[in-house]
Parts: structure tokens; sequence; C-alpha cells
């Protein structure tokens, strides 16, 4: 007995080849509904400049295909545009509301191109929106990890190393590292951005066509800062790009789940430095009395997911030949997975972070006499008496630093990056210089997709 078919666009596949290879296309791909349509025009408007006769697409042509793909967008959020398991995926999908609409004129959209440089130009035109908001959304939360250092900036708090009490630190001191931590994480971002900020359309299946068209005006068309120099790595860089974006996301997660880790140690009881706010925890089944950090351990382990989503991905890569190959379909789904997990933690952060209580009782009941011994032994160094010889001297009269003020400890730490000596108005300038950044990076794109849908008029 045969197996049953189903006809699509490119042959006849047998339903259960179609359900395996097409995986979750259908529906992952409505993501990528308004970059395709973006793609599909720009690719519109080079194919009508082609200096080939007869043309490929008339002027007129090329406005109507235009006009066409610009209400797809507005139909898919309508409901009435959607992605079929026999389209395989929203490129397929767009070429048959193409074509039922304007008969052979649809059908002509393809010509230059393959589903390959299609998808690959679609993900990085997703990526980078997504990446301006990543890096929006981070700066937000950098700020208020800055916001929280600045009110509690001379508060003293036992630095910790090995988890044990260390040295005089501050509560400013502790978040404002993390704040600079994810501008580290943005910096990532940027780098991914500035990687995916490349148009791979007109690579085709990856060895170009005998077509002479012009990737450059494409590029152009869509915002890209430059099109692929060679065509072959163009297509090689799918999967690629969504391992180099999934390894930024996962270093700012990485950030913010060690943060996270640190607030549900310090709130609880037995430390009780803060008391996280009560919208941001959750209560139990069987126990009146909870109130559960589980915002902060769910972001434990989102922070482990998205870096098991980055690893996952580059893994699925090692081992691909040249060329294109089938493998990078598995890709998306965790690119898209890694980039909505990163921006709903981001989001919820600033106002849990706002809510935080700080109990200055319960921080100065975690300096133990020990905290201050480096601080005495570097001023014994200060008189004259070498290191080694203070450590020894402070080590066996420990006691003698009971009466120590914790306050008078950090205001004496005034050095660059030091508890007295944060920069948070270049913290600040920073945080903002970022949020600028993808607040230009947006525009420079609205500009460009405004740009190309007014040639359709």
């Amino acid at each position: 007995m045969s197996p049953k078919s189903e006809k699509t666009t490119v042959g006849v596949v047998a339903e259960e080849v179609l359900a395996y290879t097409a995986g979750r296309d259908a529906e992952l791909d409505v993501a990528l509904i308004d970059a395709d349509c973006l793609g599909s025009a720009a690719h519109a408007w080079m194919l009508s400049r082609v200096p080939v006769r007869p043309p490929i697409l008339s002027r007129d042509e090329a406005k109507t295909l235009i006009r066409e793909l610009a209400k797809i967008p507005a139909e898919a959020r309508a409901g009435t545009f959607r992605i079929t398991l026999a389209d395989q995926d929203v490129h397929l999908a767009v070429e048959r509301r193409l074509t039922a609409a304007l008969g052979d004129l649809g059908k002509r959209i393809h010509t230059a191109r393959s589903r390959n440089d299609q998808v690959a130009v679609d993900l990085r035109l997703f990526v980078k929106r997504e990446l301006q908001d990543v890096v929006r959304e981070a700066a937000g939360a950098a700020d208020a990890f800055r916001a929280f250092a600045f009110r509690h900036r001379a508060l003293p708090m036992a630095g910790r190393t090995h988890l044990q009490p260390a040295m005089p630190s501050s509560v400013g001191l502790w978040a404002s590292a993390w704040a600079e931590g994810l501008l580290d994480g943005m910096a990532l971002a940027m780098t991914a951005y500035d990687l995916a900020d490349r148009c791979p359309l007109g690579s085709a299946a990856a060895y170009g066509v005998p077509l002479p068209i012009d990737r450059q005006l494409t590029s152009d068309l869509l915002g890209f800062a430059r099109p692929f120099d060679n065509v072959l790595h163009a297509a090689q860089t799918r999967g690629q790009l969504e391992a180099q974006v999934l390894f930024a996301l996962g270093q700012i997660m990485l950030t913010l789940s060690r943060a996270a880790e640190d607030l549900i140690l310090f709130a609880m009881p037995e430390f009780g430095y803060f008391r996280l706010p009560v919208e941001y925890t959750t209560g139990s089944s069987i126990m009146p009395q909870k109130r559960n950090p589980d915002v902060l351990e769910l972001l434990r382990a989102k922070a482990a997911k998205v870096m098991a989503l980055s690893s996952m991905t580059a893994e699925i890569m090692r081992a691909a030949p040249g060329g294109y190959n089938r493998d990078v379909q598995e890709t998306k789904e965790p690119l898209l997975e890694g980039l909505a997990i990163t921006r709903a933690t981001l989001r919820i952060l600033p106002g849990l972070l706002a809510g935080i209580a700080v109990d200055r009782d319960a921080l100065r009941r975690g300096f133990s006499p020990g905290v201050f011994a480096t601080d005495r032994a570097l001023e014994l160094v200060a008189e004259g008496v070498p290191f080694r010889d203070a450590y020894h001297e402070v080590k066996a009269h420990l006691e003698a630093l009971e009466s120590r003020s914790p306050e008078e400890a950090v205001a004496k730490k005034t050095h660059l990056g030091a508890p007295m000596g944060l920069d948070f108005t270049r913290l600040a300038s920073r945080i903002r210089e970022a949020a600028d950044w993808a607040k230009g990076e947006r525009a420079a794109s609205d500009r460009a997709a405004k740009k190309l849908w007014a040639l359709g008029r």
C-alpha cells in the first residue's frame, strides 16, 4: 500500500515525510512573515532593474507585487493569512498567496533566489529587530541595578568569597557590578548584531545565479550594512548566526542568573539583607507563611536553558559539510526560544529590583571581626610592616577588630571602582549609550522598511 501523499508547491510528498521535514516551521515561521514580505519586496524591485530583455519584471509589475506583499502582514495579524503544512514554510505560503491574487506574476517572484537565501535574509532581518529590543531591555535592567546601587551606594555590606565573609564592601558595589556585567552582555549582543547585519539575498542555493542581479541594491533596500562578499559563505552562516546570537544571550542570562542566586541567598531569613517584593514571590498550597522566590529560581533554570540552546545549536552545525544542509532547520526553534526567554527575563527585572527592601541592621550583622582583617593588615603595611608579617599579626589577634565600624571601613575605599570610588555618572552614560544605539538602529530599520514599501505606490 502506497503512503498517502500531499501536493505541495515543490512537488508531491508523502504525508509522513512532509510532516517530518516541515517540522514546526508552519508554526514558527509566523514570526518571520513581516521579514519575508519585506525581503520579497526588495527582491521584486531588484528583479525589475536586472538588465535583460525581455525584463524579468517591469517596474509596474514590481510595484504591483510590493503592494500585494504589503497586505500580507496585516492579513496575518487578522488571521486571514495562514501558513499550512502543505506550504511547508512562510516562503511558499507567501508565494501561494501572491499567485492566488496575481496569477503568473506571483509565480515569477522566486526568480533568482532559493528558499535558502530567503530564510537567511528573513532570520537576519528578524534577528536585527530582536537584538535591538534585547539591548534596549538589557539597558533597562542594567539601569535598574544602577539605580538600586546608587540608592544604597554607601550602605556597608560584607563582601564574600567562597560565600564566606571576606572584606568590607557595599550594596552599591554589589548591585552596580551586575549592571556592568549586563553592559558586557550588551556588547556581545551588539557584536552578534554586526554579524547579522549582512545581506545574503541573491546567494540563492549558495552558488549565485547566471543573471546580472544587483545584490548591493537588495542589501541597501533592506537596510543592511552590506551584502556578503561570498555567496557560499552567505549560505554557510545559517546555524552559525543562530549560535552566535544565542551565545550572546546566554552571557546576558548568565549574569542575571548569578545575580538571582545572590538575591535568593540574601533574602533568606538567615541573611535577611533584602526583602523581595511580595508581588514577585509566590505562596505555597500547604504552608500559609511561605513567600517563595519562584521568579528568581525560574530565572536560574531559564538561564541554563538559553546556554544549553546555544551549545545545542553549535553542536547541530559542528559536523555539517559545506553548502546548504537541512540540519540548519533545527536551529530556528532554539533561536526563537532563546530570544523569547531572554527578553521576558529582562522585562521582569526592573520591577523586581525597584521593589526590594534593604535591612541595614541585617547587613551590619554580616560584619564579623574577620571581615576587617585584610584592611587592618594593609594599614600596618602603610606603617612600614612587611605584608606577610602584617598578615600573621592580624591573623593572631582577630579579636582586636571587634570594634571596627563598617561605615568607616567602606568610606576609606575611594579608588576607582572601589565602594566609594564608583563612577555612577559614567555607568549611567554607558547604559544610555547602549539604549541610544538600540533606538538609533530601530529608527534606521523602520526608515528602510518605510522607504521600501513606498516603492509600491
